[in-house]
């Protein structure tokens, strides 16, 4: 039971009587000015005045003379005769413009119902669309209440003998309705109301001593007891969803809700309770101090004295009163167009207009009423910033006042609103530490928190050496739950020297290079750096080992090359680790990872030789690397038996065939460290023959200079010619090697007898005996050749004279073709038949079947056309030569002519003739002879 003496008293409400309009201009009804052309004077009911109501637009007024009289938005009142005694009771639906009304007709106890469609018309008066009498049965009794329900199917009407009827259908019409009695007692009843909830109705019905609920949507009624207690009339009302649709019930010492089944909360306002109503969330009560029995009010209001009134509006959710005041003899209390009017006897109207909840908010902001603003400012459904800049408000008023906790719980409700460091500013003070902890704290927890803002939270902690709630704030369950940026955390606490937090944030959260860089910078432990590498998936250890690669190889390399070595061959994470396996294959590019071993020349070796062996497919690099390092070993053993052992792996190394592509790289090892024997297998790999001559040249190595030149010189003859010339300038005894190079010089004839007298006439020591036999038997072997050439020079000439006699018979003879069968099919020839003068003889279709021309024998054509080709070349060739010595002659730049028929690839091929010169002219003779046969070839039949 709350007490209303302990609620506080607003003026929430401006109260102003209801003037009339100067014209009928449609003015709204309200406050009107007191002065200037809209001025106008008070707005006066007319007297007699019974019941009133309200909806649809209008305040709905009965008097004692039978009329019901409307007045609209616009204040121009009218009227209707509705009875022709008096206007009882009044009932507007809200959601239809129907009107219920029970009145007189005639002296006696016979109220009537009627029900009036105001949309229609009947003579100018509201359409009656049903009337029947009140009286539940045959004893006539007073109508003491009426409610109708919002769908039109229910109506009930209270009687002052305690019983309740129930019309039930369609209520405009008689045919659709029937009426039945509801409920019978000892008490009048003073309220009825209809409660809809989904498809069950509910009828509360209260009388002076106890409070009932029936269900009127079923068959049987059912009632359900809910109080031994009453009221008077008027002083009960149905409450809206703000309150749960609750039945309140207004008695002299408590106002009571009830539900359909049970009673609810009850608030303890003292006073004769006159009026009750209900108003968009507040309960208006008009009530008079001096006690007076519910009773009397049936028997004569008239003859009670006319007191003070005091009309209180409550605020039932935020337990305050909005607004009280005191009226004189009020009629009854409705609320229309948005405000309150207060109807008093003398006819006066008076409105009561609700202040805007801003102004409200400001009132309670003066009296530091903050938490009955923000009850208020919920109730009247404030949206969140408006809700905020009050929260904001209370707490700079707590922070003045010095109570900080209290402030900063104001403060943490305006998260999200406020601007963070607005509230920062304020705490930033060591002794507000703990607040500004407290409103970091919720910041992170919604997610609303910035890198500076953890920033500022960890610091919080270190300073506090909190380390409990340091601990609870990073260790988060999941990665959902995070509610800071875990990287900043991770830089501050290693900033503060907490780098157990640091790593487990890093770890937890997979920050792999934070982890990393604060085991091995900070707590140089690089064994365990070592191990959460291995444990990484693929990529993040390969990026890794390349940053962190050459620190591991310097503390620790033995167990660095290790898993250097497993990188780079078959990585799998070690069973530490948090993901899925990788799939096998997955290695990283070892040439990579070779700067790593900069100053560790045994690791690298090895980890080469390890990555050589394991994976014969590795990139070029290792075996540079590799071959290298096996040079640079040799170069600097001192002990001949490994001096022999590094000779022998650097020489399989190079035989390994793995430095083809990169040769001259191999070489320029080699030549560095003055690895001979490599640099002679390259030599010879790379068909480097003139190199290796070279070599032994230097080396004045006879013996391996006549070597290469039997190994090699097939492939380059001119290495015998360098040999001689070599010789040749030696002023020692070379007898021996000359003779071997003249004499295979001579079997090859690869030098003219001329230079090689020219060339070793040079030689103090080469005596004549020395090319005394290559002499002799290079003058024997030319003697053999003139003698062949001579020969061959007859041989010719006879051939030429020959053909010179056959084409003269051609000319001068006739030609006698005896052939009996076709050179083609080999057939008997028979008319008609082609004869050439060749001698050969076809048919004629077989002539055209195998002949292009008429003029070709078919079966001498393809030799034919073979030494017409051979013609025509040899013209082209010679037109060619004399035009490129033309072009040479008259050129002034000969360099250019020569390098544009290089251009044009007219020295791609070239035609060696090594026929004397006789033979030259007899060929020449042979193909004039032969173009001129086929020239004077003649085509018989």
């Amino acid at each position: 039971m709350a007490a209303y003496l302990q609620w506080r008293r607003f003026v929430f409400f401006d109260k102003e009587l209801v003037k009339e309009p100067l014209g009928n201009d449609g003015a709204a009804p309200g406050p009107a000015p007191a002065s200037g052309p809209a001025a106008s004077k008070f707005l006066c009911l007319p007297s007699g005045i019974t019941v009133c109501d309200s909806g649809r637009g209008s305040l709905v007024f009965g008097d004692m003379e039978g009329q019901i009289w409307f007045l609209p938005r616009s204040l121009q009142l009218t009227g209707f005769q509705a009875y022709k005694l008096r206007v009882t009771h009044l009932y507007q639906l809200k959601q239809h413009n129907i009107l219920a009304s029970v009145g007189e007709d005639e002296e006696g106890i016979n109220p009537l119902v009627k029900i009036w469609n105001l949309e229609k018309r009947d003579g100018g008066n509201p359409l009656c669309t049903r009337i029947f009498p009140a009286i539940p049965g045959t004893e006539p009794t007073v109508v003491s209440c009426l409610t109708v329900h919002e769908n039109l199917n229910f109506m009930a009407i209270g009687f002052t003998d305690g019983s309740v009827t129930l019309n039930k259908g369609d209520i405009t019409r008689d045919r659709h309705s029937k009426t039945q009695i509801l409920h019978k007692g000892n008490y009048p009843v003073t309220g009825l109301a209809f409660r809809q909830a989904g498809k069950t109705t509910h009828l509360f019905v209260v009388t002076t001593e106890n409070v009932q609920s029936y269900i009127v949507s079923g068959k049987d009624y059912p009632r359900v007891e809910l109080d031994t207690h009453g009221c008077g009339l008027r002083c009960s009302a149905l409450s809206d969803p703000s309150q749960d649709m609750q039945f309140i019930v207004a008695g002299d010492e408590c106002v009571y809700l009830y539900q359909p089944d049970e009673r609810g909360p009850c608030f303890a306002f003292e006073g004769h309770k006159l009026i009750a109503h209900w108003f968009r969330g507040y309960l208006v009560i008009v009530s008079r101090d001096r006690k007076v029995s519910p009773k009397s009010e049936f028997t004569s209001r008239d003859s009670q004295s006319s007191d003070k009134q005091i009309l209180n509006i409550y605020d039932l959710c935020n337990k305050f009163i909005a607004y009280s005041a005191v009226f004189e003899d009020v009629v009854d209390v409705l609320a229309e167009w948005g405000s309150l009017y207060v109807l008093t006897r003398d006819g006066r109207v008076h409105a009561l207009q609700e202040k805007d909840t801003q102004t409200k908010l400001e009132m309670l902001f003066k009296k530091n009423l903050f938490e009955m603003a923000i009850n208020l400012a919920k109730s009247q459904h404030l949206d969140s910033d408006g809700l905020a800049q009050i929260f904001m408000q209370y707490g700079d008023h707590l922070y003045s006042k010095g109570n900080h906790d209290g402030a900063v719980q104001q403060y943490i409700r305006t998260i999200g609103k406020l601007e963070p460091s607005y509230v920062i500013r304020k705490f930033l003070d060591a002794q507000r530490i703990h607040n500004l902890t407290a409103y970091l704290q919720t910041l992170h927890r919604q997610s609303l928190a910035n890198a500076d803002h953890t920033t500022l939270l960890l610091n919080c902690y270190t300073k506090l050496k909190d380390s409990s709630k340091l601990e609870e704030f990073i260790k988060t369950k999941s990665e959902s739950e995070v509610h800071f940026d875990v990287e900043t955390a991770i830089k501050v606490l290693r900033q503060a020297g907490y780098y157990s937090h640091a790593l487990y944030l890093a770890e937890n959260h997979a920050h792999h290079e934070w982890y990393l860089k604060i085991q091995l910078e900070d707590i140089k432990n690089y064994q365990e750096a070592l191990r959460y590498i291995g444990k990484l998936p693929f990529e993040q250890a390969e990026s890794n080992m390349k940053r962190y690669g050459k620190t591991l190889m310097h503390h620790i390399p033995e167990q660095t090359t290790q898993l250097l070595k497993g990188l780079c061959t078959d990585y799998q994470p070690s069973l530490e680790g948090r993901g899925d396996r990788e799939a096998p294959g997955c290695r990283a590019n070892s040439e990579e990872f070779i700067p790593i071993f900069a100053n560790n020349p045994r690791e690298l070796k090895a980890f080469l030789e390890h990555m050589s062996e394991v994976q014969p497919d590795s990139p070029q690099g290792i075996y540079d690397t590799l071959l290298e390092l096996r040079l640079q070993n040799w170069a600097h053993e001192e002990d001949p038996q490994v001096k022999e052992k590094l000779h022998a792996e650097a020489i399989s190394l190079l035989k390994s065939g793995r430095f083809c592509d990169v040769f001259d790289k191999a070489l320029v090892l080699c030549q560095m460290h003055d690895f001979q024997d490599g640099v002679l297998y390259l030599y010879e790999q790379g068909k480097l023959f003139q190199q290796i001559m070279h070599y032994h040249m230097q080396h004045e190595q006879y013996r391996q200079v006549i070597a290469v030149c039997e190994r090699h010189g097939t492939q380059e003859p001119s290495l015998w010619e360098q040999a001689l010339s070599y010789f040749a300038r030696k002023e020692e005894d070379c007898k021996e090697y000359v003779a071997a190079v003249l004499k295979h010089i001579e079997s090859e004839n690869l030098m003219p007898p001329l230079l090689v007298v020219q060339t070793l006439a040079h030689n103090s020591t080469a005596t004549l005996s020395v090319i005394r036999d290559y002499l002799v038997q290079k003058l024997q072997k030319q003697s053999q050749q003139i003698a062949q050439d001579e020969l061959r020079v007859r041989r010719y000439r006879e051939e030429t004279t020959r053909i010179r006699q056959e084409i003269q018979e051609l000319k001068a003879s006739p030609k006698i073709f005896q052939k009996t069968k076709c050179s083609i099919c080999n057939s008997a020839l028979e008319l008609p038949s082609v004869h050439f003068l060749c001698g050969h003889s076809f048919h004629q279709h077989c002539s055209e079947s195998y002949s292009e021309s008429d003029a070709d024998c078919p079966t001498c054509l393809p030799e034919n056309r073979k030494v017409m080709d051979m013609i025509r070349a040899q013209e082209q060739k010679r037109d060619l030569h004399d035009q490129f010595q033309h072009q040479l002659r008259c050129s002034n730049d000969s360099f250019s002519v020569i390098a544009d028929y290089l251009g044009r690839g007219v020295f791609n091929k070239l035609t060696l003739l090594a026929d004397p010169p006789t033979a030259r002219l007899t060929s020449s003779l042979e193909a004039g002879l032969q173009r001129d046969l086929l020239t004077h070839s003649r085509r018989g039949t």
